[in-house]
């Protein structure tokens, strides 16, 4: 195969991108030609964002048969796996961790498929990840990180010699539930009186929340969200990742992809829950106000993305990263998954050492959440691979 670097996504053909990620039927928002292109004209990823492109394809008589989606990245933010100690130490025994090689789609604490390849080209696998360490050393990268990975992809990045860490996530579970108060049932009893006590509080703002998609967004949602997003960005990270353009361009050509919900009060939207929308899941991504009202943030962003997932017949919620306080809304612990290979033995050895110890508290953190569970006795399962 023949490998080529591409340092925009301009240089790959949509429809050949688009044959190597549709090769398995699913459709994953995020790894979407018009996503990463939005990204790129947005400018919310790029050189002097710290996100440079360095899409990976392969090449079989001229035909892409398989891309690596990774970015040569100079720091480790938008990335919801943390490795902010490794560069540190390695700062600290005298070599440069940054740049480092992130297979990843940026901003997005998602598990998908982090190799698009064509069925055909399955078997190749190995082959690409191979030529992927290869390239970390042909250009003097510290390190190749690929992030939220399938649990599928973790014993291809075993025999590929890269170390996995584990994480956890909250993600809501359908059982063929019939409507959300089926869904309730579910539940214990002080659980369920919680949750109908906070829907009421939500719902009492004083106006009305709205769930758009489609051809019902219109730049006025969007610009308003956008505010949303800036406030919550501030107060998280200092500054917000994504551009105004981004959010701007979701009603173009993601706008099927999207679900947006608002609550307005008196002509005004006042807070709001951004999702993506794949063949089986909702991804709830972003959510922000500019008010402050009891129990809106559990109702946009959790309880109307269940009544959604019900009502369109959706396996799952997944609700983006971290936040225990999912468990009582009825969101079951995940594990996910990362691959993390150094081209220094040394330093290889000392972040193994680190993830085998890490291991232990991820598995007894999810042991314990199952002591917390909002489910009767008998309906909840272990933490789940994702």
């Amino acid at each position: 195969m023949e490998t080529a670097i591409c340092t925009t996504i301009k240089s790959i053909a949509r429809d050949q991108w688009e044959a190597c990620r549709s090769s398995k039927g699913y459709v994953d928002p995020f790894l979407s030609y018009n996503f990463f292109s939005l990204l790129e004209t947005s400018n919310s990823i790029g050189r002097n964002t710290g996100w440079a492109p360095f899409y990976i394809a392969f090449k079989e008589k001229n035909v892409v048969v398989g891309i690596i989606v990774s970015f040569l990245k100079s720091h480790s933010q938008g990335e919801y796996v943390f490795d902010h100690s490794w560069a540190d130490a390695y700062e600290r025994s005298g070599g440069n961790y940054y740049p480092k090689l992130q297979v990843a789609v940026p901003f997005t604490p998602v598990s998908g498929e982090r190799i698009l390849v064509r069925e055909e080209y399955e078997d190749r696998v190995d082959e690409m990840l191979s030529s992927a360490k290869r390239l970390v050393k042909e250009n003097n990268l510290s390190s190749l990180h690929i992030t939220f990975c399938n649990s599928s992809f973790v014993c291809v990045a075993k025999k590929n010699s890269l170390l996995i860490r584990e994480g956890i996530q909250y993600h809501w579970f359908n059982r063929d539930y019939k409507s959300f108060e089926d869904f309730l049932e579910s539940l214990t009893h002080r659980k369920r009186k919680n949750i109908t006590k906070e829907r009421k509080q939500a719902r009492n703002f004083g106006g009305e929340i709205k769930s758009l998609t489609g051809s019902q967004l219109t730049d006025i949602e969007l610009e308003a969200f956008w505010h949303f997003y800036q406030n919550t960005g501030q107060r998280k990270w200092g500054y917000p990742y994504l551009t105004k353009n981004f959010f701007m361009g979701l009603k173009e050509d993601l706008k099927d992809s999207i679900l947006l919900v608002l609550a307005e009060k008196d002509g005004q939207y006042v807070a709001g829950a951004l999702n993506f929308i794949g063949s089986d899941c909702l991804y709830g991504r972003y959510w922000g106000c500019n008010q402050f009202f009891p129990a809106m943030h559990f109702e946009l962003c959790y309880y109307r993305a269940i009544d959604f997932a019900i009502e369109r017949g959706l396996k799952r919620v997944e609700a983006g990263a971290q936040g225990d306080h999912k468990i009582a809304r009825g969101y079951e612990a995940c594990i996910t998954y990362s691959g993390h290979w150094f081209p220094h033995g040394g330093f290889m050895e000392a972040v193994d050492n680190f993830l085998r110890e890490e291991k232990k508290i991820v598995s007894q953190s999810s042991k314990q959440i199952q002591f917390i569970s909002p489910f009767k006795k008998g309906e909840n399962i272990d933490a789940k691979k994702i």
